[in-house]
């Protein structure tokens, strides 16, 4: 035989457990050439740019 709750979960009490899994918020910041929202450490996806250089991707 397997192994049985004694008990049953409440919702409440699962939801609390599960509270801290939620997805972080990313840090955003504005872009210096277009000022479009983008993420930090990333490069601007308008414009290319990232510390005031344009990125090219790379295969």
């Amino acid at each position: 035989m397997g192994a049985l709750p004694k008990r049953k979960i409440s919702s409440s009490v699962r939801g609390q457990r599960r509270s801290h899994n939620a997805l972080k918020v990313t840090g955003m910041s504005k872009c210096s050439k277009c000022g479009n929202v983008k993420r930090e450490h990333f490069a601007c996806p308008s414009c290319g740019f990232y510390k005031e250089k344009k990125e090219t991707k790379k295969s």
